[in-house]
């Protein structure tokens, strides 16, 4: 029956995309996002479901949509060269059978973030695809919320509707995620058009963005607690009240503390000291493994190579017996272990040239959407009021993502370059709004000085 359902809901949506193309936009999100063929139980897993949604996208803009505002930006360019080089590497690749399953997912991914700003041309699609973002991931969050509030949750034992934990169902993955969009949540209930923002959808909002926080305790994330403390800097810094809100959130935090479970504070303890827990110092190990293999190997590896790593480390942990608490020291030796860190996984994969490009991507993203934030924060028109608060929240959302993904694998996301396609989307949105403003005033200039009618 689920698999019914699902088919079904993709070939409705699939139908109304042949009239209205974006909705094939919406589609692909849904499949990357929420990953229903990993639900199913036949039917999906056994067809690529993800790239045949990429080509209807791809191939319903080509012929039917209107290309006439579209423009290509450095941005694009940059992840141009990013695709090309990641497919140079995977056929130079350490180990060429798992760069290439890799690759499988991953030009697919980059390729994207290139074609969706295309699709973008109105303050309608823009919203719309963060719509979509946010309601796809919200059936995960808000399952994993709920079992949490019920059950407490715990490392490894929180179940986000499958049994493996690739993709967005990974807890620190999902976790990250999740926080990073709490800021365009409240975005939504407060600027949506597509669901104009009464109380029902506000509620909506602010009961998501409640799931969203209790993912990182659900399960027990080290980079979701990160990530929660990151948000809550950055809205502080914004906030006109910061020194009503800051002691606000300070008693909050620790009037909550009785009320999480013990498992959580214990594994959030081991934030202080990496050597107490060893999936904390094999992660330290690995990035060591991974700054001495680009010295000898400056172009990188390619996809999958942490394979070949092996090294020693010292691990530490507190052990309390008859004889009284004492720190006991030991020696771990460990291989094959994967980088958890997006910035340590790009660097390793691609050297040293593809994680300047990657990073040069993130980083201009970064400046632009700062740019458009100060530009049209003091604009109150019904027609711009909605950019700086919007430019803020993807700006919030992707450094929470950026900062989390210190910890956690995720260089390739399609997530991310959804948002990274939403940031370009509303760059050139802007920009086409200036240059059309900047035409009509020299029209009315000019009929001024000619003595026409404006």
């Amino acid at each position: 029956m689920r698999d019914l359902f699902f088919i079904a809901f993709l070939g409705i949506f699939g139908l109304m995309g042949l009239k209205r193309p974006f909705l094939l936009v919406a589609v692909y999100a849904y499949i990357d996002i929420v990953s229903p063929q990993r639900l199913s139980y036949f039917l999906l897993n056994t067809i690529p479901i993800s790239a045949m949604a990429f080509a209807a996208m791809v191939g319903a803009w080509l012929v039917m949509d209107d290309k006439k505002d579209c423009r290509f930006s450095v941005r694009q360019g940059l992840m141009l060269i990013l695709v090309a080089y990641c497919g140079y590497t995977t056929l130079t690749a350490d180990f060429p059978a798992e760069a290439l399953t890799k690759w499988n997912w991953v030009w697919k991914a980059i390729i994207a973030g290139i074609f969706l700003p295309l699709a973008l041309r109105t303050r309608l699609r823009i919203e719309a695809l963060t719509v979509f973002m946010i309601l796809c991931a919200s059936t995960i969050i808000i399952n994993g919320g709920m079992k949490t509030a019920l059950s407490g949750g715990g490392y490894g034992v929180l179940n986000l509707m499958v049994e493996n934990n690739s993709g967005l169902y990974e807890g620190s993955i999902i976790s990250c995620v999740a926080i990073s969009l709490m800021p365009l949540i409240l975005w939504l209930s407060q600027h949506g058009t597509i669901f104009p923002p009464d109380w029902k959808v506000k509620s909506f909002c602010y009961a998501l963005c409640l799931a969203c926080m209790l993912m990182p305790i659900g399960t027990e994330a080290r980079t979701g607690l990160v990530c929660i403390v990151i948000l809550a800097g950055m809205m502080l810094v914004r906030s006109k009240r910061k020194f009503v809100y800051g002691p606000l959130l300070a008693v909050a935090a620790l009037a909550s503390i009785p009320f999480l479970p013990a498992s959580f504070t214990q594994r959030m303890e081991t934030i202080e000291n990496h050597q107490g827990d060893e999936s904390a110092a094999t992660r330290v190990a690995v990035w060591m493994w991974t700054l001495d293999y680009v010295k000898q190997h400056p172009g990188g590896g390619g996809f999958d190579n942490y394979l070949q790593n092996s090294f020693t480390y010292f691990a530490q942990s507190t052990v309390v017996d008859s004889g009284g608490a004492r720190i006991e020291r030991r020696i771990v030796t460990d291989k094959g272990r994967a980088y958890h860190s997006a910035y340590f996984e790009m660097l390793g994969e691609q050297g040293y040239f593809g994680f300047f490009i990657w990073a040069l991507i993130h980083g201009i993203c970064f400046i632009r959407t700062e740019m458009i934030r100060r530009t049209y924060r003091k604009r109150d028109g019904p027609d711009e009021a909605w950019i700086s608060p919007f430019a803020s929240a993807l700006q919030q959302g992707h450094v929470i993502y950026m900062i989390g993904s210190l910890f956690v694998g995720i260089a390739y996301q399609p997530f991310i370059f959804m948002m990274l396609a939403l940031q370009i989307g509303l760059d050139t949105y802007v920009t086409r709004l200036r240059k059309d403003a900047a035409k009509r005033d020299l029209a009315a200039t000019l009929a001024a000085r000619h003595g026409l009618p404006a």
